[in-house]
C-alpha cells in the first residue's frame, strides 16, 4: 500500500511536466504536492523505526526531490520555466527508482543518535552539489548554443525547448553559486563530523578509504572554487570546470561505488 505515494507522485510530476506554462499558480500547486507524495515515498522507504536503507537509487531520488524544491523556491524570483521541463520529468523517473533497486538496509541499533544526522546531512550535501553539476552542464549547453551558428540550434524536441526557455547565463549562474554556497556548507559539516566523531559515529577511527578520500578532495576543489569567486572573480569556464570535477569525485565517492556494487556486482555496501 505504501507503493502508491510513489505511483502518485510520480503521475504528478508528469502533469505538471505536460501543464502548459501560462497555468503557473496550477504548476506551483501541483508541484508542492508532488514533493511531499515524493517526501513520504521516500521517507517510508528509506527511513525505519531501528534501520535506515542507503543505495544509489535512493541517492538520486532524494537527489531529484532536493531539485524540485530548489526549483520551486528559485521560480517564485524567476522565470524557470524551461528547468520545468527538465527536472519534473527526471523527478518522475527517480521517485521510482527505489521500487527497482530499493538498497541495503543499515541497522541503527548501537548507533550513536548522532548517526542518522550525519546521514541525512551528507544525503543533502550530495545532492545540492549533484544538482549544481547539473546546473552547470546546462550552463555550458547555453553557453555553446551562444556561440553556434544559427542553423546548428534549429532543433525542435522537448530537450531543446527546454534550453531555449532557460534564464539568461548571468541569472544561472547566479544560481549555480547559490546551490554550491548551499552545498558547501553541508559538505563541511559531513566532513567535520566524519573525521572529529567518526568513533561515535562508525564505532571506529576514521578510515582514510575512497570514500573519505574522493570526499575530502571534492571538499577542497568546491571550497577552492568559492574562495576564487569571491577575491578573483572566478567565473565562466573555470566555474563550470571546477563544479564538474567536484562533482565527478564525489560521484566516485559514493554513488558511482554503490552503483557497480549492487547493480553490476549484485552485492551490498554498508
Amino acid at each position: 500500500m505504501s507503493n502508491i505515494f510513489f505511483y502518485l507522485a510520480a503521475f504528478s510530476y508528469v502533469v505538471c511536466a505536460l501543464l502548459p506554462a501560462k497555468h503557473r499558480q496550477l504548476i506551483g500547486g501541483g508541484t508542492i504536492v508532488a514533493w511531499l507524495l515524493h517526501g513520504i515515498a521516500l521517507g517510508n522507504h528509506a527511513i525505519g523505526p531501528d534501520f535506515i536503507r542507503l543505495g544509489f537509487a535512493v541517492m538520486l531520488s532524494a537527489t531529484l526531490w532536493i531539485s524540485v524544491l530548489a526549483y520551486w523556491l528559485e521560480n517564485q524570483n524567476f522565470s524557470l520555466d524551461g528547468l520545468r521541463l527538465l527536472v519534473m520529468p527526471s523527478a518522475a523517473v527517480a521517485v521510482l527508482l527505489p521500487l527497482l533497486f530499493p538498497g541495503s538496509l543499515v541497522p541503527l541499533i548501537g548507533k550513536s543518535s548522532l548517526f542518522s544526522l550525519h546521514i541525512a546531512i551528507s544525503t543533502l550535501a550530495y545532492s545540492s552539489l549533484t544538482i549544481a553539476a547539473f546546473h552547470a552542464v546546462l550552463m555550458a549547453i547555453q553557453e555553446s548554443r551562444l556561440h553556434a551558428h544559427p542553423s546548428a540550434t534549429a532543433q525542435t524536441g522537448w530537450f531543446a525547448a527546454a534550453i531555449e526557455r532557460l534564464p539568461a547565463l548571468l541569472t544561472m549562474e547566479r544560481l549555480l553559486f547559490r546551490l554550491i554556497g548551499f552545498g558547501f556548507i553541508l559538505l563541511s559539516l559531513t566532513v567535520l563530523s566524519g573525521l572529529f566523531f567518526s568513533e561515535q559515529l562508525f564505532g571506529k577511527a576514521v578510515k582514510w578509504d575512497h570514500k573519505t578520500i574522493f570526499t575530502m578532495l571534492s571538499w577542497v576543489l568546491f571550497g577552492l572554487l568559492l574562495a576564487g569567486r569571491k577575491w578573483r572573480g572566478w567565473r565562466g569556464k573555470t566555474a563550470l570546470t571546477f563544479t564538474l570535477t567536484g562533482f565527478t569525485t564525489l560521484l566516485l565517492a559514493y554513488v558511482g561505488s554503490r552503483f557497480v556494487m549492487e547493480v553490476v556486482l549484485h552485492r551490498s555496501l554498508a
